[in-house]
């Protein structure tokens, strides 16, 4: 008979297919076997680093957000993460029952049960968990009211921007840092937003949000940006640390203005869109109005009005193809004035702008 039908540790018969690591492990009868054997390999004590603010866990180098409801779920987390079972064992099934000590202690009793060489083993045993609180860098970065860019969003002329576009930039930053966190990006945040008379300021943590803040508003509303790198620092490797400045400047007119423009006979024009270039409607004729692309969305041209100014007056008469005649809401004297391809001569009232060009009929 060969060696290995023997138990080299108490020479009792070994049992036939007997598993281990080693061919002298698979000698060993079960009893020998399991004096040392261990079903799991368990810490002693575990530390869990969470950041006070807003619960993420350090692991490693790096900071993570887990979305635990409480220290109790990091601490079932870390600790399983820490168990070990042996390869060996089968149809393996465990549970834990958390017992909390106090708030950054906690007990975690273990179960476990397994089969190993044909054998239902149980293992109970208890790891104490601590929670250790820091600042990931996160929260230190938006505590100490760091910024990378920031986004300056103004008006060409005189005017301010509008709420509409100053509620847009807002939600672009919104949309863009939260997207960079979903795929782990944690340093991306808004740190300060600001109202000014001129406009609106966005502090951000990272010059990606700057840029794209910047790029996606003026695709929307028109105009261009321009950006401009400051020297702040140096970083811990003496490499110079910069901050970007993102100046937007939106067109000088929005859609619902009512302008003339500079050597242009052709009667006032009701601004429909900046994008890319200006376009409208004219107020004298009812025809598309679409500036060159060498002007774009900045031609030279006085503001009369806004959409929002009109007033309603009474259609009084029909005269002919191209005129009407309405009161005027100021003197309610009937004027003639223009007819507009989109007049409804079926309408008893309509909007009326009355400006230093004289009294055109808006679209309803």
């Amino acid at each position: 008979m060969s060696d290995a039908a023997f138990c080299p540790r108490c020479g009792d018969p070994a049992p036939e297919g007997a598993t281990g690591h080693t061919r002298r492990e698979r000698a060993l009868c079960n009893d020998c076997y399991f004096e040392d054997f261990e079903l799991v390999d368990a810490p002693e004590r575990v530390e869990v680093t969470v950041c006070a603010h807003c619960g993420a866990v350090e692991r490693g180098n790096r900071w993570e957000d887990v979305g635990a409801r409480d220290y109790t779920d990091v601490a079932i987390e870390s600790v399983s993460e820490a168990l070990g079972v042996h390869v060996e064992a089968e149809d393996v099934s465990w549970g834990v029952d958390p017992e909390q000590v106090d708030e950054t202690s906690i007990r975690m009793h273990c179960q476990f049960s397994g089969v190993v060489r044909g054998e239902p083993l149980v293992e109970e045993f208890t790891v104490p968990v601590k929670i250790a609180k820091q600042t990931c860098q996160r929260c230190g970065r938006i505590a100490g009211d760091y910024y990378a860019s920031v986004v300056q969003v103004r008006a060409v002329g005189e005017r301010t921007p509008t709420s509409e576009e100053t509620e847009r930039a807002r939600e672009i930053a919104e949309e863009i840092t939260e997207s960079m966190e979903a795929t782990g990006d944690r340093n991306a945040f808004v740190t300060e937003v600001a109202e000014k008379p001129e406009g609106l300021d966005l502090k951000l943590s990272d010059t990606k949000i700057g840029k794209n803040v910047a790029r996606k508003l003026t695709e929307e509303f028109g105009g261009g940006f321009s950006s401009s790198e400051t020297l702040v620092t140096e970083d811990e490797d003496g490499d110079e640390v910069y901050r970007v400045t993102f100046a937007i400047r939106l067109p000088e007119f929005v859609s619902g203005d009512v302008i003339d423009i500079e050597g242009d006979d052709g009667g006032p024009v009701l601004v429909r869109s900046v994008q890319g270039n200006l376009k409208g409607v004219r107020l004298t004729t009812g025809e598309a109005f679409e500036a060159t692309h060498e002007v774009g969305d900045a031609p030279d041209a006085r503001k009369l009005g806004t959409r929002d100014d009109a007033a309603e007056t009474t259609l009084v008469a029909v005269e002919d193809a191209n005129a009407v005649q309405v009161l005027d809401p100021e003197t309610y004297a009937s004027v003639t004035v223009a007819r507009p391809d989109y007049l409804d001569t079926d309408d008893a009232e309509v909007p009326v702008l009355k400006s230093r060009a004289g009294l055109h009929v808006l679209p309803s």
